[in-house]
């Protein structure tokens, strides 16, 4: 008989499964089907709890999670294991797309799945592409990152136009600038 397999993961010691544990056993995952990742360590890439769900689901079964981000951890892992899990006749159930409950064993869901995976992936990579675009050109401008004029080593002087001196072998300027500010009586 098809089961519903449960899955549930939180990133920090500090973060309850609760929620997550409440809405799958809500949507028909059976105690005994619930699997829970806590973190050991930080940044562990190793979920046992999610490897033991993998490995308890059938053809026929269905595995649900409360939402996509619980499930992997990249939109390529995503992807590459709800391919795997459809080769293996297991449907993929999210319980919170984008405000919706979507199922792939259905064909409008696994092209909704799809859709909300390809968009995402596009948007990280949007993401990405703007904030290498700008830090280029920061890069290449003559301002620093706060809209400052940037700055160059020959033009580094302290308060009054005095040089800043060069301290224990290789100190960097703007590290002394704040030590040769006259101080400001209130």
């Amino acid at each position: 008989m098809p089961r519903l397999i449960g899955y549930a993961r939180v990133s920090t010691r500090l973060e309850s499964s609760d929620r997550q544990e409440a809405e799958l056993r809500a949507a028909g995952v059976a105690a005994e089907d619930l699997y829970l990742d806590r973190p050991e360590s930080g940044g562990n890439a190793f979920l046992p709890a999610l490897e033991a769900a993998l490995q308890a689901l059938e053809a026929g079964d269905t595995f649900v999670v409360p939402a996509l981000d619980r499930q992997a951890r990249s939109t390529g892992e995503l992807l590459t294991l709800a391919a795997e899990l459809r080769a293996e006749g297991i449907a993929l159930r999210v319980l919170d797309l984008d405000g919706r409950d979507v199922d792939t064993s259905s064909p409008t869901g696994a092209m909704l799945f799809n859709v909300m995976a390809a968009l995402a992936k596009t948007k990280a990579e949007l993401k990405r592409e703007r904030v290498l675009d700008a830090l280029s050109k920061r890069r290449a401008s003559e301002f620093d990152l706060d809209e400052r004029p940037r700055r160059t080593p020959d033009s580094m002087t302290g308060a009054g136009g005095h040089e800043l001196p060069e301290v224990a072998g290789g100190t960097h300027p703007p590290a002394l600038h704040g030590l040769t500010m006259p101080i400001r009586r209130l």
